[in-house]
C-alpha cells in the first residue's frame, strides 16, 4: 500500500509498505476512508512540530470502516478513530484524561498514522460512525480539540468568549463556545479566515489592528501557534477570566506576573480530546448543528497529494479543511 509520507521537512513523498494482514490481541484492522489535513500536518512538513522524528506517515484526522470481523466490530462498520492512543496506567489516564497520557503515542506524530490504505488501532479508540451523515466522520478529530477546549474553559451562557486564530482548530472552538451560548468574537490575521468565519454566521470579527471591547473577555482561546500572539492574549483576558492556550509552540511563552495576579487569571493548556468530546462532535454533526458541506474546502485523492502539498501548506489561511480520499466510502 501506498503511505502519504513526511521523509524530512519539506518532503512529501508516496512510500510503499506492506498491507496489514493481521492485528494484535484488543485491536482492530480499519480501512482507511479518508484523512483531513491539518495545521499538524503543514507544521510537520515544514519542521515545526516539537514532538516528532522523520520520516512519519502522517494522518490523524481519520474516518473508515472495518476491515475484518473483530469482536465486537463487523466487517465493513464505518467508524471514526481516535488517534490518540494511551497507556491507561499513567496517572494522567487513572484520572480519565488519557489525551495528556504521559507515554501517550499520536497517530501521524508519535507513531504512524493513517495516510494509507489500512491501519490497525486499539478497539477502545474506534467509535461507530454509522449515524452520521456522508463525508462527516473524517471531521470528528480536528472539531473534537475544539469541544475539549470548550469544555475545558466551560464558558456560561453570557459569557463573552475571544478566539485568536480562525483556522479550523479556532473554528471549532468558536463553534462549540457558541453552542454553549456565549457571544463569541474571532480575531485572526486573515481576512479570508475571517471572511469563512462569518459564513458561520459570526458577526464580531478582528484584525490583529483592529481594537478589541474594552474590559476583556471572560475567556480567551489561543489557536494561532504563534509565540508572540500567544503572549499578546494575555492582555485580553478580563479579571477573574481564563486564558486557554489549545494551539502549541516550540518557544518559551512569558508574561507579566504582576498583571496575570492581579486579574487572578487561570491559565491552562488543551490537548487533544476524550471520548466525551468526540460524542459531542459527532452529536453535532448527526443532528446538523454543524454544516459539513461549509467545513471541507476540497477533496483530493492520495495520488494528487505529493505535488499539491507545498501549495496547500502556502494557501492553507483560503483552506478550512482540505480532505484526502484514501477508500471507496466516506
Amino acid at each position: 500500500m501506498l503511505c502519504g509520507t513526511c521523509a524530512k521537512p519539506g518532503q512529501f513523498m508516496l512510500a510503499e509498505r506492506p498491507l496489514p494482514q493481521a492485528a494484535p490481541d484488543g485491536w482492530v484492522l480499519v480501512d482507511i476512508d479518508a484523512v483531513g489535513l491539518c495545521g499538524t500536518d503543514f507544521h510537520i512538513f515544514e519542521g515545526k512540530h516539537p514532538f516528532l522524528d522523520y520520516p512519519r506517515v502522517i494522518g490523524h484526522e481519520l474516518s473508515g470502516h472495518v476491515a475484518t470481523a473483530t469482536g465486537d466490530w463487523p466487517k465493513g462498520l464505518p467508524v471514526v478513530i481516535n488517534p490518540y492512543l494511551s497507556c491507561g496506567t499513567c496517572i494522567a489516564c487513572r484520572k480519565g484524561k488519557p489525551n495528556c497520557c504521559t507515554d501517550i503515542a499520536v497517530l501521524g506524530v508519535h507513531r504512524d498514522g493513517g495516510m494509507c490504505a489500512r491501519i490497525a488501532v486499539p478497539s477502545g479508540n474506534l467509535y461507530d460512525a454509522s449515524s452520521l451523515p456522508k463525508g462527516a466522520a473524517v471531521l470528528t478529530e480536528f472539531l473534537a480539540i475544539g469541544a475539549h477546549a470548550v469544555r475545558r474553559a466551560a464558558p456560561q451562557t453570557g459569557d463573552t468568549v475571544l478566539v485568536t486564530g480562525a483556522g479550523p482548530i479556532g473554528l471549532g472552538v468558536a463553534l462549540f463556545a457558541k453552542a454553549r451560548g456565549a457571544t463569541v468574537h474571532l480575531r485572526d490575521a486573515s481576512s479570508a479566515r475571517l471572511n469563512a468565519a462569518a459564513g458561520f454566521g459570526f458577526v464580531h470579527l478582528y484584525g490583529v489592528t483592529d481594537p478589541l471591547p474594552q474590559g476583556g473577555f471572560d475567556v480567551v482561546f489561543d489557536a494561532t501557534g504563534n509565540a508572540r500572539a500567544i503572549e499578546g492574549g494575555f492582555a485580553h483576558v478580563a479579571h477573574g477570566g481564563k486564558y486557554v492556550l489549545v494551539s502549541v509552540v516550540k518557544d518559551d511563552i512569558t508574561f507579566s506576573d504582576p498583571e496575570f495576579h492581579k486579574r487572578e487569571m487561570t491559565l491552562m493548556g488543551s490537548r487533544n480530546a476524550t471520548a466525551t468530546d468526540f460524542a459531542t462532535v459527532m452529536q453535532a454533526l448527526s443532528d446538523g448543528t454543524i454544516d459539513v458541506a461549509r467545513i471541507i474546502s476540497e477533496t483530493l485523492p492520495l495520488a494528487d497529494l505529493p505535488a499539491r502539498f507545498p501549495a496547500l501548506v502556502a494557501n492553507r489561511e483560503a483552506l478550512i479543511k482540505v480532505v484526502v480520499q484514501i477508500g471507496g466510502q466516506t
